[in-house]
C-alpha cells in the first residue's frame, strides 16, 4: 500500500493540531483533530486560501451557535435551525464546501453540550477548530511541498501514450473494439481530473520576480500540451466512429490517413520528450518537416478523389472530419513545439519537471 502525500499529511496535521492542543490546555484536542482533517489541501496556495474561508467560516458558526443557544435553548431542534442558517449565510458569501462543513462541526460542537459557564466552553471549543486549521497550514506550509509540474507532466504523458497506443491499433485494423467502447469514458474521466491537476499547477504563487515569467510560460505551455492532448482523443473519437466509412474509402488514402497519424502521433511523443531533455532540437525539426509534407499530401489526395469523382459526394463528408481533425491536431503540434522551442531559448534552466519513478505513479 502506497503512502500519498496529501495522506501523510493528513496524518501529520491531525498530530500537531492535537499536540498544540494538549500544549495549550484546551481539551478534548480530538476536537482540532476534526478541524485539522477539513483543512489540508493540495497546495500551499489552496491552503492559504482555505485558511481565511475557514477562518470565517468559523467565526460566523460560532457567532451563531452563541446566539442562538443564548436566544432559544440547546433543544436539537434549534440546533438544525442553527445549522441551516449559517449554510444559508455562508452559500450567500460564496465561501467553499469544506468551510460549510468546518461551520456546522463548530455549532453542533458549542450548542451539543450545554452547561453552566457557556461562554468560556463556547470560546475554548471555537479555540480549538481554530488550532486545527492552523495546524493544517502550517502542515501544508512546511511539509511535503507538492511537485504539481512534474505530476502534471508525468499525467499529460502518460495519458498521451495511452491514446496514441489506441490511434495506432485502430489505424492498424487491431483493436477490440468492446475493449476501445469501454476505454474511451475511461480516458475521458481521465482528462477531466488532468484539467484539475493543472488547476493546481496554474493556482500556484511564484514570490520571485526572476522565475515568474517562467512559470508565465510554462503555464502557457502545459495548457497547449493538454489541448493537443485532447484534438489526439478527439482524434480517437472521431476513428471509431466513422471506421466502417474510412475502410470503404480507396487503400490509398486509408494508407496515407495512417501514415500522417503515425507521424503525428511520433511528433506528439519526441514534443514531450524534448520538454524533459531526452530529445534534441534537430529531431523534432526534421519530423517536424515530414508532417508537413504529409499533411500537403494527405489534403491533395483528399481533394483529388472527390474532383476526379473516385468517391461519392457522401463518402466524401464522412470522412472529411477525420481529416479536419488530423490538420487540426497538426497545426497545434507545431504550436506546442514553437512554445517549448520559445521556452528554451529564454528559460534553460527553469525546467523543474523531476525524472522520478515516484513521480510517474502519483
Amino acid at each position: 500500500m502506497k503512502l500519498g502525500a496529501r495522506i501523510l499529511k493528513t496524518g501529520l496535521a491531525i498530530v500537531l493540531a492535537m499536540y498544540i492542543a494538549s500544549w495549550t490546555g484546551i481539551q478534548p484536542s480530538f476536537y482540532a483533530a476534526i478541524a485539522a482533517t477539513f483543512a489540508i489541501q493540495p497546495s500551499i496556495f489552496k491552503s492559504f486560501q482555505t485558511i481565511l474561508e475557514q477562518a470565517q467560516a468559523n467565526v460566523i458558526g460560532a457567532a451563531i451557535a452563541i446566539l442562538f443557544a443564548v436566544t432559544f435553548g440547546h433543544e436539537p431542534f434549534v440546533i438544525g435551525t442553527a445549522v441551516m442558517f449559517a449554510i444559508a449565510v455562508i452559500l450567500k458569501l460564496k465561501l467553499e464546501q469544506s468551510a460549510i462543513s468546518l461551520a456546522l462541526v463548530t455549532i453542533i460542537i458549542i450548542m451539543g453540550n450545554p452547561q453552566d459557564g457557556f461562554f468560556l466552553y463556547a470560546f475554548e471549543r471555537f479555540s480549538l477548530i481554530m488550532l486545527g486549521v492552523l495546524a493544517a497550514f502550517v502542515v501544508n506550509l512546511v511539509f511535503l511541498p507538492p511537485k504539481h509540474e512534474t505530476r502534471l507532466y508525468f499525467k499529460t504523458a502518460g495519458l498521451t501514450e495511452d491514446v496514441i497506443r489506441w490511434i495506432r491499433l485502430l489505424t492498424r485494423h487491431e483493436v477490440n473494439q468492446q475493449s476501445l467502447k469501454q476505454e474511451i469514458p475511461l480516458l475521458n474521466e481521465a482528462l477531466i481530473k488532468l484539467d484539475n491537476y493543472y488547476l493546481l499547477y496554474k493556482e500556484e504563487r511564484n514570490y520571485f520576480r526572476r522565475t515568474k515569467l517562467a512559470k508565465a510560460r510554462k503555464t502557457v505551455l502545459f495548457k497547449q500540451m493538454i489541448l493537443v492532448l485532447r484534438k489526439a482523443f478527439l482524434i480517437l473519437k472521431t476513428l471509431d466512429r466513422y471506421e466502417n466509412e474510412l475502410q470503404l474509402m480507396p487503400d490509398q488514402i486509408q494508407k496515407l490517413i495512417q501514415q500522417q497519424l503515425h507521424h503525428l502521433t511520433d511528433y506528439h511523443d519526441r514534443i514531450l520528450l524534448r520538454y524533459i531533455g531526452k530529445v534534441n532540437i534537430q529531431l523534432t525539426e526534421d519530423m517536424a518537416e515530414e508532417v508537413d509534407e504529409g499533411r500537403e499530401s494527405l489534403t491533395d489526395l483528399f481533394m483529388d478523389l472527390y474532383d476526379n469523382y473516385e468517391i461519392s459526394r457522401e463518402q466524401w463528408l464522412r470522412v472529411l472530419p477525420i481529416i479536419s481533425h488530423i490538420i487540426e491536431y497538426n497545426e497545434q503540434l507545431e504550436h506546442l513545439d514553437l512554445l517549448v522551442e520559445s521556452f528554451f531559448r529564454y528559460h534553460k534552466d527553469d525546467n523543474t519537471v523531476e525524472i522520478e519513478p515516484e513521480a510517474r505513479n502519483e
